[in-house]
Protein backbone atom coordinates (compact mmCIF):
# COMPACT_ATOMS: atom_id res chain seq x y z
CA UNK A 1 0.00 0.00 0.00
CA UNK A 2 1.39 3.42 -1.12
CA UNK A 3 1.99 5.67 1.78
CA UNK A 4 0.66 9.34 1.30
CA UNK A 5 4.08 11.05 -0.38
CA UNK A 6 4.10 8.14 -2.52
CA UNK A 7 0.02 8.29 -4.15
CA UNK A 8 1.35 12.31 -4.62
CA UNK A 9 4.35 11.22 -6.66
CA UNK A 10 2.32 8.72 -8.69
CA UNK A 11 0.14 11.63 -9.39
CA UNK A 12 2.02 14.16 -10.21
CA UNK A 13 3.98 11.73 -12.73
CA UNK A 14 0.40 10.85 -14.23
CA UNK A 15 -0.50 14.47 -14.49
CA UNK A 16 2.53 14.92 -16.50
CA UNK A 17 1.79 11.67 -19.19
CA UNK A 18 -1.62 12.87 -19.74
CA UNK A 19 -0.28 15.68 -21.45
CA UNK A 20 2.56 14.91 -22.72
CA UNK A 21 1.31 12.21 -25.40
CA UNK A 22 -0.67 14.36 -26.87
CA UNK A 23 2.16 15.37 -29.48
CA UNK A 24 5.21 14.53 -30.47
CA UNK A 25 7.30 12.29 -27.84
CA UNK A 26 5.10 10.79 -25.60
CA UNK A 27 7.59 11.59 -22.74
CA UNK A 28 7.94 15.24 -23.10
CA UNK A 29 5.27 18.27 -23.38
CA UNK A 30 5.61 20.85 -26.26
CA UNK A 31 5.12 23.96 -25.49
CA UNK A 32 0.87 23.48 -26.35
CA UNK A 33 1.22 20.69 -23.72
CA UNK A 34 2.94 22.51 -21.32
CA UNK A 35 0.29 25.52 -21.85
CA UNK A 36 -2.52 23.11 -21.27
CA UNK A 37 -1.17 21.64 -18.53
CA UNK A 38 -0.73 24.79 -16.02
CA UNK A 39 -3.70 26.03 -17.43
CA UNK A 40 -5.96 23.10 -16.57
CA UNK A 41 -3.95 21.67 -13.52
CA UNK A 42 -2.62 24.96 -11.95
CA UNK A 43 -4.74 27.79 -12.63
CA UNK A 44 -4.84 29.21 -8.72
CA UNK A 45 -1.29 28.50 -8.71
CA UNK A 46 0.84 30.24 -11.79
CA UNK A 47 -0.63 33.73 -12.86
CA UNK A 48 -0.38 35.33 -16.69
CA UNK A 49 -1.16 31.57 -17.82
CA UNK A 50 -3.43 32.94 -21.27
CA UNK A 51 -0.62 34.94 -21.85
CA UNK A 52 1.33 33.89 -24.73
CA UNK A 53 4.34 35.51 -24.00
CA UNK A 54 4.46 34.67 -20.39
CA UNK A 55 4.12 30.98 -21.80
CA UNK A 56 7.00 31.38 -24.07
CA UNK A 57 9.03 32.64 -21.22
CA UNK A 58 8.24 29.62 -18.72
CA UNK A 59 8.67 27.09 -21.97
CA UNK A 60 12.47 28.76 -22.84
CA UNK A 61 13.54 28.85 -19.17
CA UNK A 62 12.24 24.98 -18.83
CA UNK A 63 14.04 23.69 -21.54
CA UNK A 64 17.16 23.58 -20.52
CA UNK A 65 18.93 21.28 -23.04
CA UNK A 66 16.93 23.54 -26.04
CA UNK A 67 15.68 20.81 -27.62
CA UNK A 68 12.05 22.51 -27.81
CA UNK A 69 10.31 19.95 -25.67
CA UNK A 70 10.34 19.75 -21.66
CA UNK A 71 11.28 16.14 -20.14
CA UNK A 72 9.93 15.17 -17.10
CA UNK A 73 13.16 16.21 -15.46
CA UNK A 74 12.64 19.91 -16.75
CA UNK A 75 9.08 19.43 -15.45
CA UNK A 76 10.69 19.41 -12.25
CA UNK A 77 12.11 22.71 -12.04
CA UNK A 78 8.73 23.54 -12.84
CA UNK A 79 6.95 22.21 -9.96
CA UNK A 80 9.80 22.94 -7.56
CA UNK A 81 9.13 26.20 -7.38
CA UNK A 82 5.36 25.71 -7.59
CA UNK A 83 6.17 24.09 -4.48
CA UNK A 84 8.53 26.92 -2.86
CA UNK A 85 6.39 29.30 -3.75
CA UNK A 86 3.48 27.12 -1.96
CA UNK A 87 5.53 26.17 1.45
CA UNK A 88 6.19 30.78 1.64
CA UNK A 89 2.47 31.20 1.41
CA UNK A 90 1.14 28.86 3.78
CA UNK A 91 3.82 30.26 6.72
CA UNK A 92 2.50 33.71 5.47
CA UNK A 93 -0.78 32.67 5.99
Amino acid sequence: MATTLEGYLEGIINVFHRYSVRVGHFDTLSKSELKQLITKELPNILKNTKDQASIDKLFRELDADRDGQVNFREFLILLARVLETAHQHIHQN
